[in-house]
This record gives structure tokens, C-alpha cells and sequence, in this order.
């Protein structure tokens, strides 16, 4: 823009009345500042108090037409204060020579200032949505279990509406760990979405919700995605994110609705099951891993969840390991315990100190000998370092377990037992 006036981007805006009436020609002396003011920063940005609930709500000036006519160009830049937009935009119902002219300016405005991108800070979301239900609880809340799949559902959203048509079509290759060794399987973005959408299915199954399989009750995650897939006649495409953004929008809003008791009700993932409060932070942990391939596939940055979802995904995946162990030990790929016994529930076993490193960490006393044991420090045999991102992506399969831990200390067998245990928790 080069000189030329912007408000003379469509025919009339700069003629006549409007943004004509602005003393000057709205540029201000060569040199100096504008004479139009720039539009206003948002409450949040200038750092200063939201108006009060109870505060009075603001009064239309008195204003003549002519005087009206002159705000128009300080209204379509946002640029006038609150009563002044309350009163133009009265006046505006009334005068269609003025709303002509105010629609015009509106559009050339919209011609300076492109829409931004959703390439936002990952954390800005959940600020926002914070400081919004300090001020006003919602009526139907979100169970705090439900809270990670919620975000992570909505930063992988914002992900697919920034990447273009072709870019649905990029490779992706799924990767998990299939029990003795890592396996992939090759596919594309839509194809991860229509992955994420059919195992998805599996919650909203247990909810009494439609499945997208239809008939497919029963079938692991793995059987789910295959069948999706050949059902399709063509590969999926970008039409594959409605449904899927409409699915996790009716997931959140029936566990919100239905209230907290619903998280025991059980989700059956064809040969194991979890309770809903898990199998939703499971979901949580696959959308993140998921949108992960994605970003990589498309190179596009991607941040991990919040630390305290990060935490709640770490836990789920610690509270998983002893079962996981224990079936690996019956398949015959962990060494069995040194008693030829298992102990009893409830009762202390040896035990492996996870620590987990990161502002989503903690400690864990994973116990060795039996599922339903108790961790105990009196029978603690090794320790294991790593940190909170690299537990969470060997438990996806995308780090061999024989690299991801950073430190080791005491029994190695147990070490390389429980390691192993954590990627075999993954799958496609």
C-alpha cells in the first residue's frame, strides 16, 4: 500500500460521507502520527480488570447525524470507546445509507488485517477458559477427568484448520511396539483422523452414543481402524475432520451431563477394558501422540499437553505397568521373579522407583512380582530416570525401550522388564 487510501478499495467507501468526515485525511501530517486512532488492545492484553458483573451497562450518547457519519471509520477499526460503538450501531439500525457505508469500511478493513492463524501458544486455551469460569462457573462443568481429552481434542483441531488440502494427503507412518519389536503402519493424515475418530467410537459406544462403525462392537482398536478404513471407497480426506470433531464435542458433552459417577463405568477395548475416567485420558494421550505425527508429517510445531494433564497421562500409563508386566511374563518375554509365587494382593513386593523428570513428573513404586501387590521402599530393587515427554513417547512406542531411560540404578533385569512393559502399553 503505497499512498493509495485503504478505504478506497471499494467504490464509494472514500467518497461522500463517512470516513471522509474524519478531520484531515486520516493519516495525519507526513510523518506524524495518525489521526485515526489504532484499534484498541483487548482487556486480557492490556493486563487490566474485566468489568464487574454488576457494573452499569453503558448509555447512548446524544449525537447528531452528521457526527455519526464521522465515527464510522473509528467503529469499523474498533477504534471507538464503548458507549460511542453502542451508539453508532443503534444509529446503524436505522439508516441504510449509513450501514451501507459502515458494511463497506468493515470489508476494508478485513482486506488490511488477513485472519491470523491458530498457531497459538498450546497453554493459551486453557488460560483463557480458566480466568472465564473463575468469573462465572459453568452450569454443567466438565469433570476434571475429562479436562485432557477436551483440550488436547480442541489443540488438535486448531492443527487441522491451519494445514492445507494437499497436506491431508501427507504421509504418516502409525508406529507403536509390538510386543518384542517395533512395528509401523503407513498411512495419512486424514487417515490418522479417521484412526482417532473409529477408536474413539469405542467410548462413545460405552455411552450409549452412535458408533461410527455401526455394527463393529467388539473389535479392538487396531480391527476398528482396519475396518474404517476399507470401508471407505476412497482414501479419507480433510471431510474425515466434522465427524470427528463432532464425536469428541459429544463425548465432553455427555460425561459432563451425565456427572462424575459415570467415569466407573467400564470401556471395553476388546481384550482388556478400562474405566472411563482412564479410557478418557487414554484417548487424551492418543490425540497428543497422534496430532504429534501429524506435525511432523506436515512440519508444523507441536508442544506436549500441560504439565498437569502430562502429569495424569504419566500416572495412567504407571498404574498400567504392573498388569502389562505380568502378561508379558505369561507370554514368556520377561524373566519371571526370583519366588516361584506371586504375592498377594495387597501385600509389599520388590518394587522399581519410577522417576519421572519434567514439570509433568512425579515418582512412582511400580511393583514386580504380581499385579495386585503394593510398591514398597523396604523392597525396592532398581531405580529409573527419564524424562516426563520421553516415558510418555516410549509408552507410545516411538522410543526404543533399550534408549529412553536416562538413568539406571540396581536390578537390570528388573530395569529392562519394566521398560519393555512400558512400550508394549502402546498400539495403533
Amino acid at each position: 500500500m503505497t499512498g493509495a487510501d485503504p478505504f478506497d478499495a471499494h467504490d464509494g467507501a472514500g467518497s461522500g460521507h463517512g470516513a471522509g468526515d474524519v478531520p484531515g485525511d486520516g493519516r495525519g501530517e507526513p510523518g506524524g502520527p495518525p489521526r485515526i486512532p489504532l484499534p484498541r488492545s483487548s482487556v486480557e492484553d492490556g493486563g487490566r480488570s474485566l468489568p464487574g458483573l454488576d457494573d452499569p451497562a453503558p448509555v447512548p450518547l446524544e449525537l447528531p447525524h452528521d457526527v455519526l457519519k464521522s465515527l464510522l471509520g473509528a467503529w469499523a477499526l474498533a477504534a471507538c470507546s464503548t458507549a460511542e460503538a453502542l451508539t453508532v450501531e443503534i444509529h446503524l439500525g436505522d439508516c441504510g445509507a449509513c450501514a451501507d457505508e459502515a458494511r463497506r469500511l468493515r470489508e476494508a478493513v478485513g482486506l488490511l488485517h488477513q485472519p491470523e492463524s491458530l498457531d497459538l501458544d498450546p497453554g493459551l486455551r486453557t488460560r483463557v477458559l480458566e480466568a472465564c469460569l473463575d468469573r462465572r462457573p459453568p452450569r454443567v462443568p466438565i469433570p476434571a477427568w475429562a479436562a485432557p481429552y477436551d483440550a488436547e481434542t480442541a489443540r488438535l483441531d486448531a492443527l487441522l484448520q491451519d494445514i492445507g488440502d494437499a497436506e491431508w494427503h501427507a504421509p504418516v507412518r502409525l508406529r507403536w511396539f509390538d510386543g518384542s519389536a517395533p512395528t509401523s503402519r503407513r498411512t495419512t493424515v486424514a487417515g490418522v483422523i479417521a484412526h482417532l475418530l473409529s477408536v474413539d467410537g469405542l467410548v462413545a459406544a460405552a455411552l450409549g452414543l452412535a458408533d461410527p462403525l455401526g455394527e463393529a462392537t467388539g473389535q479392538g482398536p487396531a480391527a476398528r481402524t482396519e475396518t474404517f478404513w476399507q470401508a471407505s471407497h476412497f482414501p479419507p480426506t480433510r471431510a474425515v475432520r466434522k465427524p470427528w470433531r463432532e464425536q469428541s464435542h459429544r463425548l465432553v458433552q455427555t460425561v459432563s451431563f451425565t456427572g462424575g459417577g459415570a467415569g466407573r463405568l467400564g470401556v471395553s477395548y476388546g481384550d482388556f477394558a478400562l474405566p472411563l475416567h482412564d479410557a478418557m485420558l487414554d484417548r487424551a494421550f492418543e490425540c497428543w501422540v497422534h496430532a504429534e505425527d501429524i506435525a511432523v508429517a506436515v512440519d508444523y510445531p507441536y508442544e506436549p499437553p500441560a504439565p498437569r494433564f502430562l502429569h495424569r497421562m504419566i500416572d495412567l500409563a504407571a498404574r498400567m505397568l504392573p498388569v502389562a508386566l505380568a502378561a508379558r511374563r505369561q507370554a514368556g518375554l520377561a524373566t519371571p521373579g526370583p519366588t516361584p509365587h506371586l504375592v498377594p494382593a495387597g501385600r509389599p513386593g520388590r518394587s522399581l522407583r519410577l522417576e519421572i523428570e519434567g514439570n509433568g513428573g512425579g515418582e512412582w513404586l511400580i511393583p514386580l512380582d504380581s499385579p495386585g501387590a503394593v510398591g514398597s521402599e523396604e523392597f525396592e530393587v532398581a531405580h529409573v530416570a527419564l524424562d516426563d515427554v520421553e516415558f510418555c513417547r516410549l509408552a507410545a512406542g516411538h522410543v526404543p525401550p533399550e534408549d529412553a531411560a536416562a538413568g539406571q540404578l540396581g536390578d537390570r533385569t528388573a530395569i529392562r522388564d519394566v521398560l519393555f512393559a512400558a512400550a508394549s502399553l502402546s498400539r495403533m
